[in-house]
């Protein structure tokens, strides 16, 4: 039986702002702007100028408080695709969603070359019933085209009272395919940790957002598990479509499973953006070897639990390339009830590596009907949605090329599911069935060296 010590805090504390729901984020404290400079008043005046005329000129009239929203949220849309202007509705949703309930359709979305595009169903909610899947691009909206819809409008679209209904039509590749899909929203209530044995002595944990709970959640399962078997001899943790939240939760999660060393760091402009979190050895679950799971929905908070257990060699990753988010959005509250999601800073891994536009790379590449070696490209499987693919995201640091704004990018394994598999279920997983016999040939392995060394 494994012993447990008491939890310790890890870090400074972080709140999530997502990607339409997805990203790891913090809150920072609005700073006094400077003086602006004389391109600034120049620009200034000729907003004004535009605003004058639009006002005078259009033929409607308009409030200026629409104009102004809409200028704001084109500011916005042209840094990046994550940076937004968050109004009093969005903001209080936002706030909402960290605690894991809120009223929708339970589907993560962005903007990719003007198009509404499926990042990822959360799993139990209505889109994920309804067989919404990564990449599906939806074209309308209650008969309303999304064709340069901005997230921001899209989310309040789909959002509503529960057991009211809305129309998506959805345009799906390989085959090409357009249909029209019904789903009624409900008040989407996130269990973002399920758990089970697999086998005596080997679990499963699948991570489907983190949460404000999520590494208490996580600790419960665990320990139940490792009571239940006995003593747990492997672990698979799946991190599959799993979005992202919380960078809070992303730390406390990967220092359940390490004793020591850097988790992840953060890097931008101004010293309050420049943070360094670590694993402590209380608490820590050392045990028994673990095998990740992740896929092109494994995304942001994901990405950095998955990188920090593969750069200190914890943890086997086996799957398909991850979603490739390493950029880190702040809240930064306007007054009361509105705010700025703003892209701030880039984080890397324990090793100095960012995953922006490129992801992390599984140790074993394999998709759920072929398995291909690590780098090995030539798949003739389609590229799922990736960061590389939006546009103006923002280029890796360290000058690694990735796809060009409109590419795509070269072919890797497919993250759709082949007929049959039902993933979390063994003999319907093939992914999970590779994993386990992962942990149980290491503890032949290690059981053989034993033996060898008395």
């Amino acid at each position: 039986m494994l012993m447990r010590k008491r939890r310790t805090g890890v870090g400074v504390a972080i709140v999530l702002a997502f990607l339409a729901g997805v990203a790891a984020s913090e809150f920072l404290e609005v700073r006094k702007v400077g003086a602006a400079s004389k391109e600034s008043y120049e620009g200034l005046e000729t907003f004004t100028n535009i605003l004058a005329i639009i006002q005078k000129n259009y033929v409607d009239e308009v409030p200026t408080k629409q104009l102004i929203e809409g200028a704001i949220n084109g500011m916005l849309t042209s840094l990046d695709p994550h940076s937004a202007y968050l109004t009093p509705e969005l903001y209080k949703e936002l706030q909402v969603e960290t605690k894991g309930s809120f009223g929708g359709l339970g589907i993560e979305i962005t903007n990719k070359s003007g198009m509404l595009t499926v990042v990822a169903p959360i799993e139990d909610t209505p889109a994920y019933r309804a067989g919404i899947k990564s990449g599906d691009v939806i074209l309308k909206i209650d008969g309303e085209f999304t064709k340069d819809m901005s997230l921001v409008e899209a989310v309040k679209h789909m959002r509503g009272p529960k057991d009211t209904k809305v129309r998506l039509t959805i345009k799906r590749d390989n085959p090409t395919q357009v249909f029209d899909v019904t789903l009624t929203r409900e008040v989407i209530k996130i269990q973002s940790v399920k758990y089970k044995m697999l086998e005596k002595g080997y679990a499963y944990l699948r991570l489907t957002q983190f949460q404000e709970r999520t590494d208490d959640d996580l600790e419960h399962a665990v320990r139940q598990l490792d009571k239940e078997s006995g003593g747990l001899q492997g672990v698979v943790l799946d991190l599959r479509n799993n979005p992202g939240g919380l960078l809070t939760q992303a730390v406390k999660v990967s220092d359940m499973f390490l004793d020591a060393g850097l988790i992840v760091y953060t890097d931008g402009r101004l010293e309050n953006q420049k943070q360094k979190y670590f694993a402590h050895k209380p608490s820590t679950w050392s045990d028994f070897p673990m095998v990740v799971l992740v896929n092109g929905g494994s995304a942001s908070a994901s990405e950095i639990v998955a990188g920090a257990l593969q750069d200190h060699k914890r943890a086997l990753v086996l799957g398909t390339t991850t979603f490739g988010k390493g950029s880190v959005q702040t809240i930064l509250p306007m007054d009361e009830s509105s705010a700025l999601r703003l892209t701030t800073a880039r984080y890397y891994t324990p090793n100095g590596r960012s995953i922006q536009a490129t992801g992390i790379v599984p140790d074993i590449t394999m998709d759920q009907g072929t398995k291909v070696a690590k780098g090995d490209n030539n798949s003739s499987s389609v590229t799922s949605l990736r960061e590389a693919n939006l546009p103006r995201h923002l280029e890796h640091p360290q000058g690694v090329k990735v796809p060009a704004d409109g590419e795509e990018a070269e072919p890797d394994a497919s993250d759709a599911p082949a007929p049959g598999v039902k993933e979390g279920e063994l003999g319907s997983d093939p992914q999970l069935d590779r994993a386990l016999e992962l942990l149980k040939s290491w503890q032949v392995f290690k059981t053989f060296v034993a033996k060898r060394e008395d």
